[in-house]
């Protein structure tokens, strides 16, 4: 019988923390990684545009909670055990320093994916890990209690191997073959979705700028309660950046339920429409023998102000003091509620995030095992956990997988 003590499916971030801990931890148990492509930690590679964005500096667990749109009730608790400080320290330890940016993003010194992934392959190594590589997982069954295989948990069968374990990792992200062999066993699967994506918008407003960056922007959608703030990025094909992707991964279900069509109203200046009049009033006298196409205000930058400007009605050559009541509330109602429609989405760069995965309530998160089968543990997105951009889906991964590790 070829048995394993600890089988982990899944050769990206959470499946390598965890098969790395496990076998530092527990040195007596034979610990066995498989991964159904020709090498793991694709998304590791890719992330953070190829620095790998490992985590983010928020050091108070009721805050870094704040950006899973999906697990923040959950994580509460294995944030106090394992989160951002714990995360540096593990990989300083193992000779990789991390470096805050000014958004808070934290990357390897290196500023290069090869560094977490050299470190992970070195660990693995050191540790014993069995990592066998082109194992696609095609059915986990509980294993039957004869006196063969007692000590046996689950059967996992591969197109090419099975494998008998006492305990079972799953560790393989938003993979839906991997979902459909988890409800054979017994788990809900929450749908998935898409999380993390930009809205593309067709607008002679933006038409032009793509590389445009408002910097602090409030959008609401249009007929739901759905709210975020933040940079606004104009693209060639609409808009991103954190404002835009806080309201995908929030809004996942209900823009979903959509069809990605739907209208989005944007303050540029996140001031009331009441208070902009005023504004606007005062710049006819301060700045009056100047144009207003020529004389951008409230900090925008020039091409979105200029956009803005004759979206409102106003010419080139019109003064500030020429301004009537119906171009002052124009331009007013494009700075503080414009209206954007928004036509479909585009993925965010090659970080595929997915709402959707085990359902949290058949998980005990203080130890990250199943409440269906015993000794049969998860961590990641398999799980329906997802977040905001910035390191934050990594460090439920490497909390997740540490606490595994910790509950062996």
């Amino acid at each position: 019988m070829n048995y394993k003590d600890v089988l982990i499916v899944g050769g990206g971030a959470a499946g390598f923390f965890a098969a790395i801990n496990i076998a530092e931890q527990h040195p007596n148990r034979k610990v066995s990684l498989l991964e159904r492509g020709k090498e793991g930690l694709q998304k590791v590679r890719i992330s953070g545009g190829g620095r790998c964005n490992v985590t983010h500096a928020e050091f108070i667990p009721s805050e870094l909670v704040l950006n899973y749109p999906r697990g923040e009730k959950e994580l509460l608790g294995p944030f106090h055990q394992f989160m951002t400080g714990d995360t540096i320290e593990w990989f300083e330890k193992r000779g990789v320093a991390l470096k805050i940016e000014e958004d808070g993003r934290m990357f390897p010194v290196s500023d290069s994916s090869q560094t977490i992934i050299d470190c992970f392959l070195n660990e693995a190594k050191k540790h014993k890990v069995e990592v066998l590589y082109n194992e696609s997982v095609k059915l986990i069954e509980p294993s039957q209690k004869d006196a063969a295989d007692a000590i046996s948990q689950f059967k996992v069968e591969t197109q090419s191997n099975t494998y008998h374990c006492n305990t079972l990792v799953i560790a393989t992200g938003s993979n839906s073959k991997i979902w459909k062999i988890l409800e054979s066993l017994g788990h809900t699967i929450s749908p998935a979705v898409p999380s993390l994506f930009t809205f593309n918008i067709t607008d002679k407003r933006i038409a032009d700028i793509p590389g445009v960056v408002a910097r602090n922007v409030e959008i609401t959608v249009e007929g739901t309660d759905l709210f975020s703030e933040g940079p606004l990025l104009i693209t060639h094909v609409g808009m991103s950046a954190p404002a835009i992707l806080k309201l995908s991964a929030y809004g996942a279900l209900e823009l979903a339920a959509l069809n990605y069509k739907f209208d989005i109203a944007i303050n540029f200046i996140k001031q009331s429409f009441d208070a902009c009049i005023e504004d606007l009033k005062a710049f006819k006298l301060d700045v009056g023998k100047k144009t207003v196409y020529k004389s951008p205000q409230f900090e925008l930058p020039k091409r979105l102000w200029y956009n803005l400007v004759l979206a409102s009605d106003i010419d080139q050559d019109t003064r500030w003091a020429d301004l009537n009541k119906y171009q002052l509330e124009s331009l007013a109602a494009q700075l503080t509620q414009a209206i954007f429609k928004v036509d479909g989405k585009s993925t965010f760069k090659e970080e595929f995030v997915t709402a959707g995965g085990v359902t949290l309530k058949e998980v005990n998160f203080k130890t990250f095992e199943s409440k269906v089968h015993e000794n049969l543990f998860f961590a990641g997105e398999v799980l329906n956990i997802d977040a905001v951009t910035g390191g934050f889906n990594f460090q439920n991964a490497w909390t997740g997988a540490y606490i595994v590790s910790r509950a062996l």
